[in-house]
């Protein structure tokens, strides 16, 4: 099957009962289950909901090193092979997981010298992606998985330490001429939003398409967390990658909470799953979404996260919860294109952990009665004419970051539905930050160009540093955009804009400085297309 066949599924009606795969492919999208080879042989209730709601498969661990090529040259397929045999009886798309990966990789590879670790990575991935090469079901590939560290930086995994960078376009190169249809991704975890991950993997597909390595695909993995808040810049973020061509997919979605569950976590984890979805949706290079599982009785979450779980969309015992009627009504196309009901008005917010740079607000939680579903809250600072977004947040809560030291705050709160309408405002709440502890000198920023594109760029870092004889408790970066630039995204700071004036202020693990230390912080800005003016003038108080 070519690369053009497998970009979107044919666009077929729907029912609005049907299950989920018949409103995916409505449109042209898949919706997908990582599946286990044990309850898909013994369980039938597991087998029935695997082959009804999904048009995609992903073998949770059927396809790894460890399970193809246990011992060197020594091949078993057993799992795969039943993985791709349910997929073609169903049929429904595979997506092969995970060819080059730092864990689940046997010891006997680990301890290869250099050229024996590629001898080896040929090998495999000319055995294993050759071997479903003629086989339709089979159409995508993660060909390597988290080469990142949580700060942009290459992992420093066994294959980096043994072959350097190489081993990624190495890798992508042996899948291409094992399968030249097959699309071939890059698959990463937090890298959702727009951050310094991201970002590095953003600069990594640029590069390597720009060297002719045959990279189709970026995935998202999307292994979220309630208590951790929604990347609000999801959608934004697949819009970028896409703009360099490539197809785009959440790969490993699923949403976990601290335990027990309960109804309130369960809306907000079926906000979030709506979210993902309709990001999805509304970009035209995601291809689809892929749940990490299904039921909540084969989660891998539990035993990774302690005290976490209830993450997917059926129950232990194989029931729907309301976060598998959110992915239902937003594929099926309760988005909120034709809601213009607004949620109801927020509860007056509580102010509390006031610091010199940071507050703690909570209120009573709005209702959506439109079909959109709530999507979230505005939190704003009453500033006159024009009002200031302080934050976001999916819960009726926020931690605000970056405030100005011996500053009154007056802060209301709007929510929002998934077709975007805002409520009306809530009472709004008086608060102060205290005084901060007086720095000896001042601080200086300066910003770097990362990345450039046609119609953006990134600026990362900005390196903010204190020039003074005593630790500062808080620094203020301001710096002009040029005329029609807008910010796109940031990360390590909290950015508000007046004109084309931006100004950042510290995050809340991010501003305390001792005497000639340095911290640093990131941001992403559109522009008029052809336009390659960048930020100018920054000062740091």
């Amino acid at each position: 099957m070519g690369l053009l066949a497998t970009f979107l599924l044919p666009t077929v009606p729907a029912e609005a009962s049907a299950p989920l795969r018949t409103h995916a492919a409505s449109k042209g999208k898949f919706i997908g289950a990582a599946l286990a080879t044990s309850p898909l042989s013994n369980e039938t209730a597991y087998r029935n909901i695997a082959a009804t709601e999904f048009n995609q498969i992903t073998a949770e661990n059927a396809m790894k090193w460890d399970a193809t090529e246990p011992n060197q040259n020594q091949f078993n397929f057993s799992g795969a092979d039943a993985i791709v045999n349910f997929a073609t009886q169903n049929n429904q798309q595979v997506h092969g997981h995970t060819l080059i990966w730092h864990q689940q990789t046997p010891g006997w590879v680990q301890g290869l010298g250099a050229s024996a670790m590629r001898s080896a990575i040929q090998n495999h991935i000319s055995q294993v992606v050759g071997r479903y090469a003629d086989n339709p079901a089979v159409v995508s590939w993660d060909v390597v998985n988290e080469v990142f560290e949580e700060n942009g930086s290459m992992r420093s995994s066994f294959w980096y330490n043994t072959l350097g960078q190489s081993y990624i376009a190495d890798a992508f190169r042996a899948a291409r001429a094992a399968d030249p249809d097959a699309r071939l991704c890059i698959n990463d975890y937090n890298v959702e939003g727009i951050n310094a991950k991201s970002t590095a993997m953003y600069n990594l597909v640029s590069s390597l398409r720009q060297q002719g390595v045959p990279v189709d695909c970026v995935g998202f993995q999307g292994h979220l967390a309630i208590q951790y808040g929604f990347p609000n810049d999801l959608q934004q973020n697949l819009e970028r990658f896409a703009a360099l061509g490539v197809q785009v997919r959440i790969t490993e979605l699923d949403i976990r909470m601290q335990m027990p569950r309960n109804s309130s976590k369960d809306a907000t984890q079926a906000t979030y799953y709506r979210n993902v979805i309709n990001a999805c949706l509304a970009v035209t290079a995601c291809a689809g979404v892929t749940i990490w599982g299904f039921t909540d009785k084969y989660s891998w979450v539990p035993d990774t996260f302690g005290g976490e779980g209830a993450a997917l969309i059926y129950d232990e015992n194989y029931q729907q919860k309301a976060s598998y009627t959110a992915v239902h009504d937003a594929l099926a196309g309760g988005t909120g294109g034709n809601d213009t009901t607004p949620p109801t008005t927020p509860g007056t917010p509580t102010s509390s952990n006031v610091t010199s740079n940071s507050a703690t607000l909570s209120w009573s939680a709005s209702t959506d009665s439109g079909g959109s579903g709530l999507a979230g809250y505005n939190v704003y600072r009453e500033q006159g004419a024009t009002d200031t977004l302080l934050g976001q947040s999916t819960t009726a809560s926020i931690n605000l970051t970056g405030l100005t030291p011996d500053t009154q705050y007056q802060v209301y709160v709007r929510a929002r539905d998934g077709a975007g309408n805002l409520s009306g405002n809530s009472p709004a709440v008086t608060f102060t930050t205290s005084e901060g502890p007086v720095g000896g000198g001042g601080c200086t920023a300066t910003g770097t160009v990362q990345t450039q594109w046609q119609n953006g760029y990134v600026v990362q870092p900005v390196t903010v540093t204190n020039t003074g004889t005593s630790a500062v408790n808080g620094w203020t970066v301001t710096f002009t955009l040029p005329s029609g630039h807008t910010l796109a995204g940031s990360w390590n700071a909290s950015l508000t804009v007046s004109g084309q004036t931006v100004t950042a202020r510290n995050a809340g693990y991010n501003g305390n400085l001792a005497p000639n230390a340095s911290t640093t912080f990131g941001f992403q800005v559109n522009r008029p297309n052809g336009n390659t003016q960048t930020p100018s003038g920054y000062t740091c108080a």
